[in-house]
């Protein structure tokens, strides 16, 4: 295992040099015991997230590609910087490698992951290698933000308008079309699944042009997601059912309680100008922020009914 380890992480290694864009900040980056990064400059704060991804719980590798998973792997930490308005600049990846990962598996996972990175502006500046029963990977991503622009869920007012990025229930689709096996991976809801697309952009357009206050990534499904900012906030929510922007081809529960979709949730004052579009990307009003502290679906007709809080949460003992 140790030549092989080390052959591996020469791999990667190589992969993360020719995929840095961050290459002047990096003082030292893979090889040492640690990364040696450049301080920020002054008036920006550090952004940290962490997130796994681990076999039997995230995906089935019968379903799931190698290459969607390293893009998926990345793609869940950057949403959560594009969440808190920030610029991703590095990463850190521990990878599990079970028997069935062979070269072919690996080399994919990667190319995956590096795609993505190139794209974002983000170096991978070191991490772990193990092996085990079943694959799993554990990103750390470090960003960016100006301070006293950072995004937060805690900060969500009565009276401003709850609004979303893109469509939802795309993911919840394309992973119900995948466990039939009738589709192909170019399904556009499928590839939603695959390879969702974390909303950097955009996020930072929220910050500094809107000077949004509360946002969060809508990773677990609407529904939970909205009760853990509104939690966060101390307040309720009224959510528009006919205004639902709903992926083509979703239902109306999988965009409540689909999750995956990595869309950006956030809020603003009612007399604040939001444009209906950013980058091609649709900016949608789906309802208010209240003070009572109850989440309550509006459907037709002006009918009330408790929105019931669904998505996805792994069952812990």
């Amino acid at each position: 295992m140790k030549k092989n380890e080390l052959s591996i992480i020469q791999s990667i290694r190589r992969r993360a040099a020719k995929a840095a864009p961050q290459a002047a900040r990096i003082r030292l980056g893979i090889g040492d015991d640690a990364a040696v990064l450049e301080a920020l400059p002054r008036g920006e704060e550090l952004l940290v997230t962490t997130d796994l991804l681990i076999e039997g719980s995230h995906f089935r590798r019968e379903r799931h590609p190698a290459r969607a998973l390293g893009h998926k792997a990345l793609a869940r930490g950057l949403s959560d910087i594009a969440a808190m308005g920030g610029q991703p600049l590095y990463a850190l990846l521990s990878v599990c490698l079970p028997p069935w990962a062979d070269e072919k598996w690996r080399k994919q996972f990667f190319a995956g992951l590096f795609h993505l990175a190139r794209s974002a502006g983000v170096a991978l500046v070191g991490g772990d290698l193990s092996a085990g029963g079943r694959f799993a990977a554990d990103i750390v991503v470090l960003g960016s933000a100006a301070r006293g622009q950072v995004l937060q869920r805690s900060r969500a007012a009565p009276g401003e308008l709850i609004y979303v990025s893109g469509s939802l229930g795309g993911s919840a689709l394309g992973l119900a079309r995948l466990r039939r096996g009738q589709c192909s991976r170019a399904d556009p809801a499928v590839r939603r699944h695959l390879y969702p697309i974390p909303r950097l952009a955009l996020g930072r357009f929220l910050a500094e042009k809107l000077h949004v206050q509360a946002a969060m990534d809508l990773s677990d499904g609407l529904s939970l997601d909205l009760f853990r900012m509104a939690a966060e906030s101390r307040v309720g929510a009224e959510i528009w059912a006919e205004a639902l922007p709903v992926f083509p081809g979703a239902n109306r529960g999988q965009a409540l309680h689909g999750g995956e979709d990595y869309e950006l949730l956030f809020t603003l004052g009612s007399g604040r100008q939001v444009p209906r579009s950013f980058e091609g990307v649709p900016l949608t009003a789906i309802g208010v922020v209240t003070r009572s502290r109850r989440l309550s679906l509006i459907g037709p007709g002006g009918r009330r009914t408790r929105l019931p809080v669904g998505g996805f949460q792994h069952k812990l003992a």
